[in-house]
């Protein structure tokens, strides 16, 4: 039987619906720019070094406060709004359809942060062999260093946490909204649907982790944030609960957080590229090994959990004509 959503469209449908919205998404994260980041240019600037000035304009230390509005609006027109609309269209507005339920535990947040935790450590090996391939083809190299160059400048930015009321501003926005946004528009909504319209779990995460890799725009990065894409969909995989990775991934960004408030009060300059852990090829086998344990473990923690998802979403489905398209959980499981 083919599968359709709760309002009764196919998957060839509901993708076009959520691509047109990232489209609109990216449209509307350009206007937000904009409209940041014009007031902050000189006037009279010509409208084809516009861009460039902007993007000068709000990295500038005495416009921090500026770089971060633009960074949590951007995420939220981009991911947040498209992944609603989404929802909206193709399923109602229950958000149990975009993995938020009631049906979590603890031990799912303490294995899913360890995890994303190994997954970096993982993830450091590629990148340096995505350097390494890279310097035999210049032109692409030359691009990835810039792209680089640009996502650092960016983040030093971002990260120049002198006070604890700023240290505090950034948990919300850098660690929180990003987990919270990405999340929602990657698992939630994409991951989901994928899965939901092709019976391929393992298929619709490799394909969800490799646009979640494609969007953070890094050559240099891209293996390294395929893996942890891989890592975050197989853990929703199992759990089925949005909740744990919002969670999870929060955590991991909190500890980046937390190394870079410590950097600006003590030592000054930060360097991007020495947050991530530096370890040989015999550290990142051991880290594999450590991660198919626990994984293993929070298979066991989630197995009853994801049962009792699995029988909610099936009532929900038997009952969506009842509903007329707006099913609202009998055991109150959305999320939001």
């Amino acid at each position: 039987m083919q599968y359709r959503s709760v309002k009764g469209l196919n998957g060839w449908a509901q993708l076009g619906i959520f691509i047109v919205f990232l489209g609109i998404g990216l449209v509307l994260a350009t206007i937000v720019q904009l409209a940041i980041g014009i007031p902050l240019t000189a006037s009279g600037t010509p409208m084809d070094k516009l861009p460039e000035e902007i993007t000068k304009a709000i990295l500038k230390p005495e416009n921090v406060f500026y770089a971060r509005l633009s960074q949590v609006l951007g995420t939220f027109v981009l991911l947040f709004i498209p992944a609603v609309f989404y929802l909206l269209i193709c399923h109602g507005k229950n958000f149990f359809w975009l993995g938020f339920n009631r049906h979590i535990n603890v031990w799912q947040i303490i294995l899913g942060f360890f995890l994303i935790f190994l997954a970096n450590i993982l993830a450091d090996p590629l990148a340096d062999l995505s350097k390494m391939v890279l310097t035999h083809f210049p032109d692409w190299n030359a691009k990835a260093k810039f792209l680089e160059d640009a996502y650092t400048e960016q983040a030093v930015a971002l990260s120049n946490l002198k006070s604890w009321g700023e240290f505090f501003m950034a948990i919300v926005i850098m660690a929180f909204f990003p987990a919270l946004f990405e999340e929602i528009f990657f698992r939630g909504a994409l991951q989901n649907l994928l899965e939901r319209w092709w019976k391929m779990p393992l298929l619709a995460v490799l394909v969800t982790s490799l646009v979640f890799s494609f969007i953070h725009m890094s050559i240099y990065l891209f293996l390294s944030r395929a893996l942890l894409g891989f890592v975050l969909g197989l853990m929703y995989q199992r759990s089925k609960n949005l909740w744990v990775n919002i969670m999870a991934h929060f955590l991991n960004n909190t500890v980046a957080v937390i190394q870079m408030f410590w950097i600006s009060r003590h030592a000054g300059k930060i360097e991007v590229d020495k947050l991530d852990p530096k370890v040989p090829l015999w550290g990142a086998l051991i880290a594999l090994a450590v991660s198919v344990g626990f994984f293993v473990l929070f298979e066991r923690v989630s197995v009853k959990n994801r049962r009792q998802i699995a029988f909610e979403e099936q009532d929900l489905y038997e009952h969506k004509d009842l509903m007329d398209g707006f099913p609202e959980n009998k055991n109150n499981s959305s999320g939001i």
